[in-house]
């Protein structure tokens, strides 16, 4: 019996990778699956949703003198797994840095801010000391 996806009604919009691991099984075994076999299956091979990415770039470059190619596949989008223990530990403590880093920078950069409108109005806290700053900004 030659069975195929179009004839399995249960499968009817299956993938092209289901229908492709449907193919490399002998027909004679194939042909013992029942609709709920099959169903479940096509289900456990994906229906293609995990192949939505808002970035995905695929291709492939020779290496020079080389009788072999390389390919590059660039993927981004949101994560939709369940993370492990660890994981979620590495992305707090991404955040965290992440958050400490801009914390960090804007305060530095205020304080730059400051230190300029302090220098453009004239006010010295230290007699006879600068950091050179004022001098420098000046200069561009």
């Amino acid at each position: 019996m030659n069975l195929h996806m179009e004839e399995t009604p249960s499968v009817k919009v299956a993938s092209s990778r289901s229908q492709s691991f449907l193919n490399r099984i002998p027909k004679e075994i194939l042909a013992t699956f029942t609709e709920e076999q099959l169903s479940h299956l096509h289900s456990a091979l994906g229906a293609g949703s995990w192949k939505k990415h808002n970035v995905d770039i695929r291709t492939t470059f020779p290496i020079p003198f080389v009788k072999s190619r390389l390919y590059l596949v660039l993927l981004i989008g949101r994560n939709r797994r369940d993370l492990s223990r660890k994981e979620k530990q590495i992305s707090a403590f991404t955040i965290t840095l992440v958050i400490t880093g801009f914390v960090l920078a804007s305060s530095l950069f205020g304080l730059l801010v400051l230190y300029l409108i302090k220098s453009a109005l004239g006010i010295n806290l230290f007699q006879n000391f600068s950091l050179g700053i004022w001098d420098w900004f000046k200069g561009l």
